[in-house]
């Protein structure tokens, strides 16, 4: 009886579910199928065309810059948040999650007023004779990882975070009153007790990065052309509808696959536990 009214609890939930997110899949797979040249033709375009290779290449090298740029720069700063006293801490998370608050969209065109070449960045650089001639940066891959790297950190510093206040401050004294070096004391015991939160947060980070679409379409150019990018031409200018279900079968693919690796050093469970 209580199995079935377990059951009876979760069926509305499972069908609403199965309604918004399984049939649409399905759907969208179907239509992958669907190009008059045969039901595998959508898939062999793709993986075969050295332009959209490109493109499947560019879109894994910006989200693994972004990834490993987010987590070194978290863990630090993780590390600081640890150590602050509660009012310090409370000041540091709202500085933070305030942009968590604020449009994707908002956030990114700050960054093309600021990396243009007469924006602040530039001018101050030639101001202070750090460089001669302003730097082309917009519209480059730097300036897409650059303001992902920004949207994304928040992501990267609360499972870091997480992770690390978890951590008994003692075997960090035992460790230096036992003589251990700082560096050592973070690659024996800091860094191996964290590890579960430093790759739940580049877990998040890339499957976000991976299928990021405002930043790279605004601060990205032609060689910044990501698949979210790639969707969205098929969709709004080729109308060549097979071609974007199949790079988005592929897309969706590329992440389970990401999920299934990961969850072999981290359980579900631990990505919800380090949240």
């Amino acid at each position: 009886m209580r199995r079935l009214g377990t059951i009876a609890l979760l069926l509305p939930a499972a069908m609403l579910l199965f309604v918004i997110f399984v049939v649409p899949l399905l759907r969208l797979f179907v239509l992958s199928l669907s190009a008059e040249a045969g039901p595998l033709s959508a898939y062999a375009h793709l993986l075969g065309d050295e332009v959209y290779r490109r493109v499947f290449f560019n879109t894994v090298v910006i989200a693994v810059a972004t990834t490993t740029i987010s987590v070194v720069v978290s863990y630090p700063l993780a590390m600081v948040l640890v150590r602050l006293s509660s009012g310090w801490r409370a000041l540091m998370f709202g500085c933070i999650l305030l942009p968590l608050w604020i449009s994707v969209l908002v956030r990114t065109f700050s960054w093309l007023l600021l990396l243009e070449r007469n924006g602040p960045i530039n001018r101050s650089l030639v101001g202070m004779g750090v460089v001669a001639t302003p730097i082309e940066v917009l519209f480059t891959p730097t300036a897409v990882v650059i303001g992902m790297v920004h949207v994304l950190m928040p992501y990267a510093i609360l499972p870091i975070y997480a992770a690390l206040v978890r951590i008994d401050p003692a075997l960090l004294r035992a460790s230096d009153g036992l003589g251990a070096s700082r560096l050592t004391t973070f690659r024996r015991i800091l860094l191996p007790l964290s590890s579960r939160g430093v790759l739940t947060a580049a877990t998040f980070v890339f499957l976000l990065s991976f299928g990021f679409f405002i930043t790279p379409a605004v601060l990205g150019g032609a060689k910044s052309t990501n698949l979210s990018m790639l969707i969205d031409n098929f969709v709004n200018e080729q109308l060549v509808w097979p071609l974007a279900a199949a790079a988005s079968m592929i897309l969706l693919g590329a992440c389970l696959a990401t999920l299934a690796v990961i969850g072999r050093a981290i359980p579900v469970s631990g990505l919800v536990e380090a949240r």
